[in-house]
């Protein structure tokens, strides 16, 4: 019987090497794809986390941006100066207070009825009067300026019943910013394009 041959000492070291630097490769290799997914995972959160920025961001400007107008409000109501056979007043005419609770100016307001009636008369008021009678002293229209704290009362002309339930108010104002807005009788506020310069 003869001896097996295991060969030289060189071999086999080479052997030993090339084994020990195949396991290496393996381990980095997967040393780097853990690597690799943690900075997958890190690089989604953090782009999570600058969304999640951007929105605040986004949000706390678009409230910057209408806390003027938020601070405006409008108290429609319906009256009239007749009573039917049943003794009800019948309503022939809006009458629409308006406050400035901010401690900015509004400018250039305006109260419209409908699609195209304007409002015909308008009456600087106490803003104790909003919801009251008292008449005020009457101002030109459109109202330029109407400051800070202050409250204005606008009323539509005298129309049918059915004229005056249709046009529903809305109002038109800029605030200190430069932007315009419109808020309807439903409470609704949206910016509005703004008015085409007079010639």
């Amino acid at each position: 019987m003869s001896a097996i041959d295991w060969g030289d000492v060189p071999t086999w070291l080479g052997a030993v090497f090339a084994a020990g630097a195949a396991a290496a490769a393996v381990w980095t290799l997967a040393s780097q794809r853990a690597q690799i997914k943690e900075q997958r995972e890190f690089i989604a959160v953090q782009a999570a986390n600058l969304a999640l920025e951007r929105e605040e961001l986004r949000a706390a400007a678009e409230e910057r941006r209408e806390a003027q107008a938020k601070q405006v409000s409008m108290h429609p109501r319906r009256e009239g100066l007749e009573r039917d056979e049943n003794g009800e007043v019948v309503p022939d005419q809006w009458v629409v207070a308006v406050r400035n609770r901010s401690d900015a100016p509004l400018y250039d307001l305006e109260l419209r009825f409908g699609s195209c009636y304007l409002a015909a008369e308008v009456y600087d008021i106490p803003e104790s009067a909003v919801h009251g009678p008292n008449p005020g002293e009457r101002r030109e229209l459109p109202v330029a300026v109407l400051g800070p704290g202050r409250a204005v009362r606008f009323c539509s002309q005298r129309w049918p019943r059915t004229t005056v339930h249709n046009n529903r108010p809305t109002l038109f104002f800029t605030d200190a910013g430069g932007l315009r807005w419109q808020l309807d009788w439903h409470g609704r506020l949206e910016e509005a394009p703004l008015p085409e310069p007079s010639a």
